[in-house]
């Protein structure tokens, strides 16, 4: 309604001077630039209707739309600011955790090489424990074996000795007091007595 009330006035504002002035022109036989006052006067009153109708009726439509567009534009550009400060505080943070997560995972590292350190210095000291508890267990295996070996000569010896003296006296002794009697000889008689004796 409203847009063929314009065009019907545009129509009306430009058609009535063209026919006035060929009225005029045909009647005082002037041209296109000759002024002629009743065109003068009807192309003002025309134009002052035509402004004050689309004062009325059009411009307000169009600056209202002009206002709306300028705010939506406003807004958009805010929208964008506001995106664009959330990203970058988005990006902060992120970068934040990354930074996070990368000191943690150095704070990792160093601390599982210090557990690794750790765990190699007990196995070391560990493996150094059960040495040291192996050459013991050694030199007491060899203490006793050789305790055993000396104890296993002694008896050897009072055997072998018994069996000479028997032969060289010619005389069956009891063996069991022969036995006690060479045993005790041989407790009393140190190694140390041995080897200088020799």
């Amino acid at each position: 309604m409203r847009s063929s009330t314009l065009s019907l006035l545009l129509t009306l504002a430009l058609a009535a001077p063209l026919a006035a002035q060929e009225e005029h022109g045909a009647a005082a036989g002037g041209g296109l630039m000759s002024p002629n006052t009743g065109l003068m006067f009807w192309t003002l009153l025309i134009f002052a209707v035509l402004f004050f109708v689309l004062r009325a009726k059009a411009f307000p439509a169009i600056i209202g739309a002009v206002a709306a567009r300028e705010r939506a534009l406003e807004e958009a550009i805010n929208a964008a600011k506001r995106d664009r400060e959330e990203a970058a505080r988005l990006l902060a943070e992120h970068r934040a955790a990354l930074d996070a997560s990368r000191g943690e995972a150095q704070k990792l590292i160093a601390d599982a090489r210090v557990a690794a350190e750790r765990v190699r210095a007990e196995l070391v000291e560990q493996a150094h424990s059960e040495q040291s508890n192996m050459l013991a267990r050694a030199r007491q295996d060899i203490e006793s074996e050789k305790a055993k070996a000396i104890a296993q000569l002694r008896r050897e010896a009072v055997d072998l000795a018994i069996a000479g003296a028997g032969k060289v006296i010619d005389r069956n002794l009891d063996q069991a007091g022969n036995r006690q009697l060479v045993e005790s000889f041989l407790a009393s008689v140190t190694p140390a007595a041995v080897s200088s004796s020799r």
